[in-house]
C-alpha cells in the first residue's frame, strides 16, 4: 500500500445521501404532502446555510435551528426536533455506494482508515452502524463536533494531529471525496495526497489537480491494492 491512511468523506463517496427521499419519508410519517415544489423550497433554505456553515459564517446549530423553520407550523415542533428526525429518516434509507465494501475489505488489515465528514454527528454515527461499516473505521470527524468543516485546511490538521500521528507523513495520507472544492482542494491545502471520485456529470474543476481521479469505488480498490 503506498499510503498509510486512507481518509473518507461519508456522504456521496461511501454511503448515499438522498435528501429527497430522506424529506419524502419524514413528510410522509406525517401524513404531509410532498411534491417537487416542497423539495425545491428546502433546496432554497438549505443550501445557503450548508454554503455559510462551509465558509466559516454559521455554525451547525445555525443550520439545525434554521432549516425547516418555514414548515414548523405544519410538523408542530421546532426547526431542531423536525432536523433531528430528518436525520433519522436520511439514515434510514442510506445505502453504501457501489464497490464501498470491496474497497473497505480490501483496505482492512492493511492500511489505517477513517472519515471526515461535514455533517452531523446523529446521521454520521447511526448510519456507520446500520450499513455495519463502523469497524473498519479507526476514527469519525465531524465537523459539527470540531466547528470547523472541509475545505478548512485545519479540520484536515486536527485529523492528523488529534486521530493520525504528526509523525506520519502528510503525503502518506490520501483524502477521498466526491467533492473536489471540500474535500481534494481542502486535503491539497493540508498537503495530504488526494482521490477525486468523481461522480457521474460532475465539472471537470481542471484547477483543481488530484493525485488519482477514479469513476468507480473498484477504480480505487485495485490502484491500491496493486501499488
Amino acid at each position: 500500500m503506498p499510503y498509510d491512511w486512507v481518509v473518507f468523506d461519508a456522504d456521496e463517496t461511501l454511503f448515499s445521501f438522498d435528501a429527497r427521499k430522506g424529506l419524502e419519508t419524514l413528510f410522509w410519517r406525517y401524513e404531509l404532502d410532498f411534491n417537487e415544489a416542497v423539495f425545491s423550497q428546502f433546496k432554497t433554505v438549505n443550501a445557503p446555510l450548508w454554503q455559510g456553515f462551509q465558509q466559516g459564517k454559521l455554525q451547525a446549530k445555525d443550520i439545525k435551528q434554521r432549516r425547516f423553520v418555514p414548515w414548523e407550523p405544519y410538523f408542530g415542533k421546532p426547526s431542531e426536533a423536525i432536523n433531528l428526525e430528518f436525520m433519522q429518516c436520511m439514515a434510514d434509507v442510506s445505502e453504501t455506494i457501489e464497490g464501498t465494501r470491496r474497497l473497505l475489505d480490501t483496505l482492512h488489515g492493511n492500511t489505517r482508515m477513517g472519515i471526515i465528514t461535514n455533517g452531523f454527528t446523529e446521521l454520521q454515527q447511526e448510519r456507520l452502524q446500520k450499513t455495519q461499516t463502523d469497524k473498519y473505521f479507526e476514527f469519525l470527524v465531524v465537523s459539527e463536533e470540531v466547528g470547523m468543516a472541509k475545505p478548512d485546511p485545519e479540520i484536515f490538521h486536527h485529523t492528523h494531529r488529534n486521530h493520525i500521528n504528526e509523525s506520519v507523513p502528510a503525503e502518506r495520507i490520501l483524502m477521498v471525496g466526491d467533492n473536489p472544492h471540500s474535500d481534494i482542494l481542502g486535503g491539497i491545502n493540508a498537503g495530504w495526497h488526494t482521490c477525486w471520485f468523481k461522480r457521474g456529470d460532475d465539472a471537470d474543476n481542471s484547477n483543481i489537480e488530484a493525485n488519482h481521479t477514479i469513476t468507480h469505488l473498484d477504480e480505487l480498490t485495485a490502484l491500491l491494492a496493486n501499488s
